[in-house]
């Protein structure tokens, strides 16, 4: 069993917040897919970093699927087209192996 999580940015570069339809429209697909989610939305994780000597913030929301089998192929182009939407140099879509207990 895998737990995928997607780091969505809040808003764009220019600190303009992304619309709506563009978050329903991750959670309708992950759900459709693998059957449900769960959305860490009600307070946005901090996320920081340094480019150069500037340390800069993004408030992200995260989706969480489980599912059995690791599509890399899928998630990679689904990736890059959630990474072309919300208009990111980089977005991050990340797996780790669970055991149920």
């Amino acid at each position: 069993m895998h737990i995928v999580q997607l780091l969505l940015p809040l808003y764009d570069n220019s600190g303009e917040a992304f619309e709506g339809e563009l978050f329903t429209g991750v959670q309708q697909t992950l759900t459709e897919r693998f059957g449900g989610l769960t959305a860490y939305v009600r307070a946005p994780a901090a996320g920081l970093w340094k480019e150069g000597d500037q340390t800069v913030r993004d408030d992200v929301v995260v989706y969480e699927v489980m599912t059995e089998e690791l599509d890399r192929a899928w998630w990679f182009t689904y990736r890059e087209s959630l990474r072309m939407r919300f208009r990111q140099d980089a977005l991050v879509v990340r797996a780790q192996v669970v055991e149920l207990l």
